[in-house]
C-alpha cells in the first residue's frame, strides 16, 4: 500500500513542479533528436539560442501585463514602428527609387541614408529610439487601460492595428536598410563565449527576477491581478501599477525589435507580424496564467524554450505552413488545459504559488 501511494504521489509531484516545462521540454527534445539526428548538431543549436533571446524578451514584457490581468497584443505592432523609427535613424543609404514617395523623404531621410547617417551617435540614438518609442507606447496602451478603464483586448487591438499600419505608411511597405555594421554586431556579434543578444536578455530577465521577487512593487503586480479591488483597499496604487506593466511590455517589445531587426539586416515595417501567436503561446505553455496573478520569470524561460524546440522540429517535418499552425494552436490549447489541471490538483496538494 505504501508503494502504491509513493507512485501515485510521484506524477503528481512532478506535474506540480515549478520545473514540469522543462522535463517535458528536455523529453520532447530526446525524442525529437532521436528522429532527426542534427536537432543536436552544433548548428541547431546555435539557431535554437538566437531564436531563444528575442522572444523571450517579448514574453518577459507579456508577463507583467499577464500578471496584472491584462493582455498585450500590441507588443508586435511595436516591433514594427520602432524597427522602422530606429533605421530611419541610422540607415547608411537610402535607394531614391523605392523611397522617394516616403512621406518622411527629404525630411528624415534622404538618399544619403537616415539623419544621422554617418554620425558616432547614429547607433546609440537609434537604440535610444527604439527603447524611447516602445516604452511610450505601452504608457499610452497603460493609460487607457487604468485611467479610462478601457478593456485591455480593445485597448491593445486598436493599438495594434494603428501602429502596424503607422509603420507600413512610413516605410510605403519597403525595408529601411543598409544599417551600420556596429548595429548589426548586436544580433550577429560574439562577446568571447557569450552573444549581445544573450548578454541583454539575461540582464533584462534579471531585473524582471528582481522586480518580481525582491521588491514591494512585485508584490503589487501580484496583488493587482488577483484582485485589483482588494489590491486598492489595502493601499496598492493599482492604476500606477497597470501603467508601469504595459510600459515595461512596451520596452521589452522594443528590445525585441533591436536584436530582430539586427539580426535581419535591416528596419522592417512587418517585424513580429507572425510572433503574436509564438508569445502568449510561451507565456501559457510556462505556466503563466491567462487570469492573472500567477506568473514567474523562470516559467517564462521554460515556457519559451519549449516552444522554440516545438516551432524548430516542426520547420524540420514535412509540414504546410497552415499545418504548422494548427498544431501550434492544439499545443497551446493543451497547455492551457494542463494549466487548470495543475491549478486543481494543487488544491489538494501544497499551493503552486505564484508570487513570492
Amino acid at each position: 500500500m505504501k508503494l502504491d501511494n509513493t507512485l501515485l504521489r510521484w506524477p503528481k509531484a512532478v506535474v506540480l513542479s515549478n520545473h514540469f516545462i522543462l522535463v517535458l521540454t528536455v523529453l520532447f527534445f530526446l525524442v525529437m533528436w532521436g528522429i532527426y539526428p542534427h536537432m543536436a548538431g552544433r548548428r541547431n543549436l546555435a539557431n535554437l539560442l538566437s531564436n531563444t533571446w528575442p522572444l523571450l524578451a517579448l514574453v518577459l514584457g507579456q508577463m507583467f501585463v499577464l500578471i496584472v490581468g491584462g493582455i498585450d497584443l500590441s507588443q508586435t505592432s511595436i516591433m514594427a514602428v520602432t524597427s522602422v523609427l530606429g533605421a530611419m535613424v541610422m540607415a547608411t543609404s537610402l535607394e531614391p527609387t523605392r523611397f522617394a514617395h516616403n512621406p518622411l523623404w527629404g525630411v528624415l531621410i534622404s538618399e544619403q541614408g537616415g539623419w544621422l547617417s554617418g554620425s558616432p551617435w547614429a547607433v546609440p540614438v537609434a537604440v535610444l529610439s527604439f527603447v524611447v518609442a516602445g516604452a511610450s507606447i505601452g504608457l499610452l496602451n497603460g493609460l487607457a487601460v487604468a485611467k479610462l478603464r478601457m478593456p485591455p483586448f480593445m485597448v491593445t487591438l486598436v493599438t495594434m492595428s494603428f501602429f502596424s499600419g503607422l509603420a507600413i505608411y512610413l516605410t510605403q511597405s519597403e525595408n529601411v536598410r543598409p544599417l551600420p555594421d556596429s548595429f548589426i554586431a548586436i544580433g550577429k556579434g560574439t562577446l568571447g563565449p557569450i552573444s549581445p543578444p544573450m548578454l541583454i536578455v539575461v540582464v533584462l530577465a534579471l531585473l524582471a527576477f528582481v522586480v518580481l521577487d525582491r521588491s514591494i512593487l512585485g508584490r503589487w503586480f501580484y496583488a493587482v491581478g488577483q484582485n485589483a479591488e482588494t489590491a486598492k483597499i489595502s493601499g496598492v496604487p493599482t492604476k500606477r501599477v497597470i501603467v508601469l506593466a504595459y510600459a515595461f511590455s512596451g520596452l521589452c517589445a522594443a528590445v525585441g525589435a533591436i536584436l530582430y531587426s539586427a539580426r535581419l539586416e535591416a528596419g522592417r515595417p512587418t517585424l513580429g507580424r507572425n510572433l503574436l501567436l509564438d508569445v502568449i503561446g510561451a507565456a501559457v505553455i510556462g505556466g503563466i496564467s491567462l487570469f492573472g496573478g500567477k506568473g514567474k520569470v523562470l516559467w517564462a524561460v521554460y515556457g519559451v524554450l519549449f516552444f522554440v524546440v516545438l516551432d524548430n522540429s516542426l520547420n524540420k517535418m514535412p509540414l504546410d505552413f497552415y499545418s504548422i499552425d494548427i498544431i501550434k494552436g492544439a499545443v497551446i490549447l493543451l497547455a492551457a488545459l494542463l494549466d487548470a489541471l495543475r491549478t486543481r490538483l494543487s488544491l489538494y496538494h501544497a499551493p503552486l504559488a505564484g508570487a513570492p
